[in-house]
């Protein structure tokens, strides 16, 4: 299976969520990719937009290899503790919280995250590859006691999916294949999402609520 690109991977999932229609979900997308992906999700299902900030936890050696995750809050988990020290790994920390702390300033200036306490919360990704920032976006929601907490991707690597399963009430994937090597294989169009589409994507969807 591959999508066209984002926005029809978006639609494709809002199909598989359909039953959610009606039901005024929170749909929380992981920035930056998966926001236009929520905003398009959203609108299908009559739901709201927010994001949930979560930061992957690079390896020294490579850093675009996710060891672990970091939510808001600054709870954090290595999924793999062979790579980098904890000198190393409590810098690391302290680095990506102070980024999540200068996003949400960002993304939320005016008003504080929608309280998903009691409500139907979609958690959005434009992939899974460790599963390591999703699954600190799960545990970040889940702390806030919503009613129901689902994991949507449009694909994931098998694996990864086995480990983000627990963490979720419900997951929605539409593609695992036994040959993920990486997210954007599966796209035909996956350019960049930059910061000021995402602030742009949250003021629409504040701006058409209001």
């Amino acid at each position: 299976m591959i999508f066209q690109d984002r926005l029809d991977a978006a639609r494709q999932l809002a199909t598989a969520l359909s039953a959610y229609r009606g039901q005024n979900p929170l749909v929380l997308a992981i920035p930056r990719g998966a926001v236009p992906m929520g905003a398009a999700l959203a609108d299908a299902l009559q739901g709201e937009l927010d994001v949930v900030l979560v930061h992957k936890l690079g390896s020294p050696w490579s850093p675009e290899y996710a060891i672990g995750a970091i939510d808001e809050s600054g709870w954090s988990f290595i999924s793999d503790s062979s790579e980098g020290d904890e000198a190393w790994l409590k810098a690391e920390r302290e680095r990506r919280l102070e980024g999540l702390r200068q996003r949400r300033a960002l993304y939320s200036p005016e008003r504080p995250p929608i309280d998903p306490r009691g409500r139907v919360v979609i958690v959005v990704d434009d992939g899974l590859a460790t599963g390591a920032t999703m699954i600190a976006a799960l545990h970040a929601v889940r702390a806030q006691a919503p009613q129901k907490l689902v994991c949507a991707v449009p694909v994931a690597a098998p694996d990864s999916l086995k480990k983000v399963e627990p963490h979720a009430d419900e997951v929605v994937c539409l593609h695992a294949p036994w040959d993920f090597q990486a997210v954007g294989q599966f796209y035909v169009h996956f350019g960049q999402v930059e910061d000021d589409e995402v602030v742009a994507c949250l003021r629409q969807r504040r701006e058409r609520g209001a």
